[in-house]
């Protein structure tokens, strides 16, 4: 079991009933909480949007992907290179009253203890879990959500059939896992060939749904969907155990490219999805057709979804210039510059920019112009910079609004 005991101070006894009235008036409060993870430097930092010249910095073992968990209470700050998981506790917390939300803010403190395990790297949140698969381990390290927001966890391994690059997904009662098949190529994981309903110890309960070379999966409303060479694969539950369903790429859609990246809308069904380098894809497993394909200029940087104005994705291009997507419609309805080009050549781990949202706004990181850019949604244009030291990379975005008290 890992631990992380917090103490809490005591209050001494004897405020008058006015003085605590008057420490605990209501107002309306809005915060949006930067952590941004440098492209050398094993750091994450940290920093309030509208106040970010004071700054929290946490060490790191090295580079990290950053992951909202936990009703975004805490950020998971995966180590894929150097085979660590830190969780950050983002000091920002929401309580949902019906009519309106109670929000908490406190500075940001590191969990004590990280996770340890060999080449973690897919972080999927479901039914209340956070699932960490771990590819050169044939696990997955899985953490209750509730457990990890106070600081205080218990780790549960899933087994794989193989180590591979895969995942594993809370599903009530049962697990869905990748599987990968029997053998490999000498020096490599062996490949992803489906994903399987599974019990705590890696015993399988239903039979294997063919998804070659899976990657990508998100959920929106009732389904999982997962990016395969032969389309998208969707899963819902249904009366006896999960229920999967093939939504082939069209016909008139490139060969010999797929889905690799996928992001479920939190308020409506669909997904927003990459296809290819040039491409991206919005998905109603509900409607016909599931898929439509939008090209683009150049290729693919990083996109996102608008959790506000949720008919609308984001997509940075090598150009450099970002394009409003309507999902609704698949296309492109505004265009404009906000960064220098950035090649995709090279390794796919170079410095690259990466998109978050906060609110109204589009958050992006310049590594080479080490800032932060802010661009409005409505205009796409740049309404402020944020100087950062080194070369600011991955980042997430966390906060709302609310009422504090």
């Amino acid at each position: 079991m890992i631990k992380q005991w917090g103490g809490a101070s005591l209050l001494a006894l004897g405020l008058s009933t006015s003085a605590f009235a008057d420490h605990h008036k209501e107002e309306d409060m809005t915060v949006y909480r930067v952590f941004v993870g440098d492209h050398e430097a094993a750091q994450v930092m940290a920093f309030d949007l509208n106040a970010p010249e004071k700054r929290w910095t946490f060490a790191t073992k090295g580079q990290v992907k950053l992951y909202p968990v936990a009703g975004q209470s805490v950020i998971a700050a995966v180590q894929s290179f150097d085979d660590q998981v830190n969780f950050i506790r983002s000091g920002v917390s929401f309580q949902d009253h019906g009519g309106h939300s109670d929000i908490d803010v406190t500075e940001p403190s590191a969990i004590q203890f990280p996770l340890e395990g060999a080449r973690p790297f897919h972080l999927l949140e479901h039914d209340g879990y956070v699932s960490i698969n771990m590819d050169q381990g044939g696990y997955s390290a899985v953490l209750n959500s509730h457990e990890l927001s106070e600081g205080e966890f218990q780790r549960y391994d899933i087994a794989l059939n193989h180590a591979h690059h895969g995942v594993v997904v809370p599903w009530g009662e049962q697990w869905l896992s990748s599987v990968a098949a029997d053998k490999a190529e000498e020096g490599s994981l062996p490949p992803r060939v489906g994903i399987q309903a599974i019990d705590a110890k890696g015993v399988a309960t239903g039979k294997m749904a063919t998804c070659t070379g899976l990657h990508g999966e998100s959920f929106s409303g009732e389904y999982l969907a997962l990016g395969c060479k032969e389309g998208v694969l969707t899963v819902k539950e249904g009366a006896s155990g999960p229920g999967y369903k093939m939504l082939p790429y069209p016909d008139r859609f490139p060969e010999g490219e797929m889905t690799g990246h996928l992001i479920g809308t939190k308020s409506f069904q669909s997904f927003f999805g990459s296809y290819g380098k040039k491409g991206v894809v919005t998905i109603d497993p509900t409607a016909e057709p599931a898929m439509q394909l939008v090209e683009l200029p150049f290729g693919r940087i990083d996109f996102t979804v608008d959790p506000v104005k949720i008919k609308y994705g984001y997509v940075l291009t090598e150009d450099g210039r970002l394009h409003r997507v309507n999902l609704l419609s698949a296309k492109i309805e505004a265009s404009a510059q906000v960064t220098e080009p950035y090649s995709l050549e090279g390794h796919w781990n170079d410095p690259r920019p990466r998109l978050a949202m906060a609110g109204d706004e589009i958050i992006i990181t310049d590594p080479n112009a080490s800032l932060i850019r802010r661009i409005s949604t409505e205009s796409l244009s740049e309404i402020g910079t944020i100087d950062v030291e080194g070369m600011p990379y991955n980042i997430a975005v966390i906060g709302g609004s609310g009422l504090s008290h």
